[in-house]
């Protein structure tokens, strides 16, 4: 399929800082079709994960349009937001974002539960296992290691079965090995629920693996990024 999920034209992002107005994005257009792996890559602070945010809805852009699965996500209060995100999108950070005092099967479920899903138990279930931690189910956070943290993470945003996929350098607080795990998993999990995935990271080989790749440098795609996505 050829159809655009995220579109965005001229968008900007500048937020208030101490030392007065910071310009973080300075006019970024670029449109993601639906099935497409996008990866993100760029130096600290030229703007990667900003974008993210913005794709996301998690920033709301302070100039220019952004566009999700057809929902104009600069006009839409925050509760269209969030029905937006919950219905349409899957977030995974670098950081887990686990409730601690949730159990990784209570972690995937609640969500879906809280959004209606009659299925949630089972769906979070399906997931848990997916990614290789059935066994860990009844497990806290505090008694898991990173990379298993980082599969309930990818398992409860895979299970909403997402649109699309947004994932924030979900290998930077982990090993090597474990870190490639993951990124087989994620692969795996777009894979399985045919869904678009927008993938923040500072590893050439990770990279690699998108589809297209897009440079940010300074708050704005480089030259040869727009050459690549032409091509």
């Amino acid at each position: 399929m050829t159809d655009t999920v995220l579109s965005l034209e001229d968008a900007r992002l500048s937020l208030d800082g101490n030392a007065g107005r910071v310009d973080i994005l300075k006019g970024i257009s670029l449109e993601v079709r639906s099935g497409e792996t996008l990866g993100l890559v760029g130096p600290s602070g030229s703007g990667k994960s900003s974008l993210l945010m913005l794709m996301g809805g998690l920033e709301r852009a302070t100039g220019g349009r952004v566009t999700a699965l057809g929902h104009d996500l600069t006009a839409l209060d925050e509760d269209a937001l969030a029905r937006v995100r919950r219905e349409h999108m899957g977030v995974v950070f670098q950081s887990f974002h686990l409730i601690p005092t949730m159990t990784a099967l209570e972690n995937v479920a609640t969500p879906l539960e809280l959004a209606g899903a009659a299925d949630a138990w089972e769906r979070a279930e399906a997931e848990l296992e997916a990614v290789g931690l059935a066994g860990r189910a009844g497990h806290y956070p505090s008694q898991m290691s990173g990379g298993e943290q980082q599969r309930v993470a990818l398992a409860r945003a895979a299970a909403p079965r997402p649109d699309i996929l947004l994932a924030d350098e979900p290998t930077g607080n982990l090993d090597g090995a474990t870190g490639q795990i993951i990124m087989d998993l994620l692969f795996g999990l777009r894979d399985r629920h045919g869904a678009t995935l927008v993938l923040v990271t500072h590893a050439p080989d990770l990279a690699a693996r998108c589809d297209r790749v897009i440079r940010l440098d300074d708050g704005r795609i480089a030259p040869e990024s727009r050459a690549e996505a032409a091509e």
